[in-house]
């Protein structure tokens, strides 16, 4: 068929508001699968994704439809999440498109991340058509919903269907707004070629599977193709398309998305938004890639089992290929041994990357403490950047440590607003506004520290609101505050794996429950182990593990005094000399109880 029936379009919205419903249902209309084939989020591949309820990697699919005017075309569907973790998602997958489908959730209204997403189609210059969904829902409200899309973003949702992803009421619709108002993709078969990729995965048997975009000639097997960041070579072995099922063609023209196999056998011969061109008749430029995207949580992940660290080191390799998003570095601890040091997105991010590591490659993994990055001013006039507490400098050296500062925007009911701006207050929160959406639905807009909202902040909203209050947050800047390294110390002796970076009010009282945890839990030894935390050489909190109590007068029955006197001094010379000599040794489910706990 020709290209200029081909239309390439996104499914982008805010998170949980029926983008993974609506594939369905255009699945359904287009035949894509039978019946007995269907079942609900049919693009979302993993099993977290069904257990979640949320799309976490953008998925494509290829379907015909035949539109009211008798004409046939071909519709190319990329879903993407809708999570602010996954953001990066969302801007591969559109770069591939020419329209994309802004679903608006009629009882919610416009949310945050659907703010985000469409500023992300319009820097792709694409043609955004607005969908309103859950329209049969007691609480929808349809016209104020398309007063926020016409107030708030700018475009004209009057004539915008009005749809029921879950019964299906008027997707039909939909599909005619795409095939009228999403232009053609461009490109020429007789051009040299030029594929973007724009996501990999990792198949035992054929290798490396790239999903591209043809913007120009033609892909067949047998073409000797090269990777044109990287130089590096290799033969065309299979192309295909997905249906949602994976279903191998004769070659990939023009304008269509796809997926190639070349016998690519390691993850680091591809990179996610390469261009991939002829041997014989090179492009003359590349395709403009991605911009890479910055990490704002930051943990170390280590194999419960050493043994598995070549194993986890291989898993690493093969999730980066579908996650290009994801940053990584190996690193060593004395306490955990050796690990991988990860980048996140955010702490969703961070969970379902551990999810994977656990289900998909049988691995159990324990995480340290999750940490953000930190400018470090030195005394010497120079700057550096940490994202590990062990990187910390000698304190006498720092002048001043900024930290990452975010836009926190809450919506909750009116009910909750008091303890919720109570909990942003004690999470050192400044205070920015107040709004109110309508009678029921109010937004909360702080600036915070991301270190603060890390680690239970989401926990306790979700506890005090309810579950009624949703969390979105975006990086602003750094600011300079009173921040210090906390070192715990087992018996005069670091302990790496739980240093932490804090503010300094809070500094007491976390170190001073840490201590606490590991008094509970660490074994008691043959001499009294003291258990300190220090910021620098001051010590601002301390626990002690009591000795075990051996009776050596068990064994005097009688006689003088002065005999137990003198079992007793050995006995309290040989336990400081113990002390002095003794090493702590920390059972590793030590770790995994206080670290999970935290």
């Amino acid at each position: 068929m020709d290209h200029s029936r081909f239309r390439n379009f996104s499914i982008i919205a805010h998170i949980d508001h029926g983008k993974s419903t609506l594939s369905d249902r255009i699945i359904e209309i287009t035949n894509g699968l039978t019946k007995r084939e269907m079942q609900e989020q049919v693009l979302d591949s993993m099993a977290l994704e069904r257990e979640r309820g949320i799309t976490i990697k953008l998925n494509t699919c290829q379907l015909k439809y035949i539109s009211k005017d008798s004409k046939e075309y071909i519709l190319q569907l990329i879903d993407t999440p809708g999570h602010i973790d996954f953001t990066y998602e969302v801007s591969r997958s559109l770069a591939a498109c020419e329209g994309a489908i802004l679903v608006v959730d009629a009882t919610q209204g416009v949310q945050a991340q659907t703010l985000s997403n469409v500023y992300l189609a319009l820097e792709n210059n694409l043609i955004i058509i607005p969908v309103i969904n859950k329209v049969d829902l007691p609480s929808a409200d349809v016209e104020k919903t398309k007063k926020e899309i016409g107030e708030q973003i700018g475009i004209d949702a009057t004539n915008a269907p009005c749809i029921s992803a879950k019964t299906g009421l008027n997707v039909t619709e939909v599909l005619e707004q795409i095939v009228k108002f999403v232009p053609a993709p461009s490109g020429d078969n007789n051009n040299p070629l030029q594929a973007l990729i724009f996501d990999c995965f990792f198949d035992p048997y054929k290798g490396v599977i790239c999903l591209i975009r043809i913007k120009n000639g033609i892909l067949k097997p047998g073409m000797k193709i090269v990777m044109m960041s990287s130089n590096k070579q290799f033969v065309v072995t299979e192309v295909g398309i997905r249906t949602p099922k994976t279903v191998p063609t004769a070659q990939l023209i023009s304008g269509e998305v796809g997926w190639c196999a070349a016998g690519i056998k390691t993850a680091q011969d591809i990179n996610v938004g390469d261009t991939i061109t002829d041997v014989t008749n090179p492009a003359k430029a590349s395709l403009p890639g991605y911009k890479k995207i910055l990490s704002m949580v930051f943990c170390g992940i280590f194999p419960i089992d050493n043994s598995q660290y070549d194993q986890l080191k291989d898993a690493m390799s093969k999730i980066t290929l579908s996650d290009a998003s994801l940053t990584y570095e190996y690193e060593t601890s004395q306490a955990l041994g050796y690990g991988i040091r990860c980048g996140f997105l955010g702490l969703l991010h961070m969970d379902v990357i551990k999810e994977r590591i656990s289900r998909e490659y049988n691995i159990d993994v324990i995480l340290t403490p999750p940490s953000v990055k930190y400018n470090i001013n030195l005394t010497d006039n120079t700057k550096i950047t940490i994202d590990n507490p062990a990187k910390f400098p000698d304190p006498t050296k720092v002048k001043s440590i900024e930290e990452p500062f975010v836009k926190v925007i809450i919506n909750t009911p009116q009910d909750y607003i008091g303890p919720i701006i109570e909990l942003c207050n004690a999470h050192r929160g400044i205070y920015k506004d107040l709004l109110c959406l309508d009678n029921v639905r109010h937004k909360i807009i702080y600036e915070m520290p991301l270190g603060e909202i890390i680690f239970n902040f989401f926990d306790k909203l979700k506890t005090i609101s309810r579950g009624y209050a949703t969390l979105e947050y975006e990086l602003i800047d750094y600011r300079p505050g009173q921040l210090v390294k906390v070192d715990i110390l087992m018996n005069g002796a670091k302990v790496d794996a739980l240093s932490f970076i804090s503010h300094r009010s809070f500094a007491y009282t976390k170190a001073n429950k840490l201590c606490t945890k590991l008094k509970e839990n660490i074994p008691r030894q043959q001499f009294e182990v003291p258990i300190q935390a220090a910021i620098g050489g001051k010590v601002i909190a301390r626990e002690t593990i009591k000795a075990i109590y051996k009776n050596v007068l068990s064994k005097c029955y009688g006689g003088d005094v002065s005999r137990k006197k003198k079992l007793l001094e050995q006995q309290k010379e040989g336990k400081k000399k113990l002390k002095a000599i003794g090493n702590v040794v920390i059972p590793q489910d030590i770790f995994i109880k206080i670290l999970s706990e935290d």
